[in-house]
């Protein structure tokens, strides 16, 4: 009787957690993203929302961090044999990230379809040594600002074309009276300084690197880029708190009305023409940055960010589809006002174009003049010291010269 009883119970407790229980396990995936520049944290939570949707059995834990703690918060997660399954790389790192298998080859995963549609640049933010890392997802480069109604007041009938254009034009503002220090760079000891001086060093027909990869930007077009740096600020045309600005401090100065002209991302156009934001808002104007005469027409740095799946995630078909789902040409187009889309027939598409067409006529330029970075395992060690160098030569603490050979000497390579 007992026995027919403890039966009867053990039944009726099997039945009940059958009703209780979830009809799919949910699984759940942490991604780890930037808290600054391209998409902001709010479309990048809507985006999520929308695989969410899609993929009820699935959680994504969201995570954002300033840019300059995205490098060390993935590694160190992966020392510690977990974290993350998701997360977005800067174009730098995919070699350090294949030497340390820190990211999965995801190359067989890589469809005709995304192979023809992706613009072919976009590829080099997740490419490295033949295979492919992740899914390309910003696609950015730095830009020049300026304020239209300034130049206008000050006689310039152009934005510039040459860098030495540029600081004629700041000249001629500061000498009306318009403004003291005209033009505002993200001059930090940071990545955000090493992306400004890529972009000029490519203006001037600088290399980082020769055949052998060793150091030779301490030369010819490198040596160039940091003497026209040190010598805007010198002549008093950049702002001198430069030196410790990253680009949202470039951004709140600009659309204070405090600069003429400010290098920066994509995102810098719609936040600065937002009237609730700014108050230069349509005022800006955005062009290429510019080229040097004799060498080049435009300049522009490769600052894109692919995502991908660690090699600890346990869930990395889920990981996965998240990625294809957030790099998608449908979710790009949509959340096209801070970052755009890396699908080339995207820019035929009025959600991408329409009320920034003078950002997409820019960016139509200045993508296919991207300049990468030097491809090496020892990237961060080389972007170190050529931080140091860029910071010694605007404060004048060493020539250029002096600044650059040093780097080149703790480059590690």
């Amino acid at each position: 009787m007992l026995s027919r009883l403890a039966s009867t119970a053990l039944g009726a407790a099997t039945l009940a957690a059958s009703f209780s229980a979830p009809a799919h396990a949910e699984t759940t995936l942490r991604a780890l993203f930037m808290a600054q520049a391209a998409y902001s944290e709010a479309d990048v939570r809507a985006m999520t929302e929308g695989f969410t949707n899609e993929n009820p059995d699935i959680k994504v834990e969201l995570e954002f961090v300033p840019y300059e703690g995205l490098h060390d918060k993935t590694v160190l997660a992966q020392g510690s044999g977990g974290g993350y399954d998701v997360v977005l790389f800067d174009v730098i790192w995919p070699a350090e990230y294949a030497a340390n298998n820190i990211l999965v080859d995801q190359t067989d995963k890589i469809t005709d379809e995304m192979k023809e549609g992706v613009l072919p640049g976009a590829w080099t933010t997740v490419n490295y040594d033949g295979k492919s890392y992740g899914m390309p997802w910003i696609l950015d480069t730095k830009y020049l600002f300026y304020n239209k109604e300034m130049l206008e007041q000050a006689g310039i009938k152009a934005p510039p074309k040459t860098w030495e254009e540029l600081a004629s034009q700041a000249r001629t503002i500061k000498e009306k009276g318009l403004l003291d220090e005209p033009i505002v760079w993200s001059w930090a000891q940071a990545e955000a300084a090493v992306c400004d001086y890529t972009t000029i060093l490519s203006a001037y027909g600088g290399a980082f690197l020769n055949d052998a990869g060793k150091p030779v930007f301490q030369t010819d077009g490198g040596l160039e880029a940091l003497q026209y740096m040190a010598s805007t600020m010198e002549n008093g045309i950049t702002n001198p708190n430069s030196k410790e600005y990253l680009e949202e401090d470039v951004r709140r100065v600009f659309q204070n009305g405090e600069a003429a002209f400010a290098l920066n991302w994509t995102y810098m156009y719609n936040l600065a023409n937002d009237p609730e934001e700014s108050k230069v808002a349509g005022k800006v104007g955005v062009v290429p940055a510019p080229g040097h005469e004799g060498t080049s027409k435009v300049s522009a740095v490769n600052g894109s960010m692919g995502l991908g799946v660690t090699t600890t995630s346990e869930h990395p078909d889920a990981a996965w589809d998240y990625i294809t789902y957030m790099t998608s040409q449908p979710v790009q187009n949509e959340y096209a006002k801070l970052s755009l889309p890396i699908w080339k027939s995207s820019y035929e598409d009025p959600k991408v174009t329409d009320g920034q067409e003078e950002l997409v006529e820019a960016a139509k330029q200045s993508l296919a003049a991207m300049y990468p970075r030097p491809t090496t395992p020892r990237y961060q060690e080389l972007s170190q010291a050529l931080q140091i160098a860029i910071q010694s030569a605007i404060l004048d603490m060493a020539s250029p010269e002096e600044a650059l050979s040093e780097a080149a000497d703790n480059s590690g390579l």
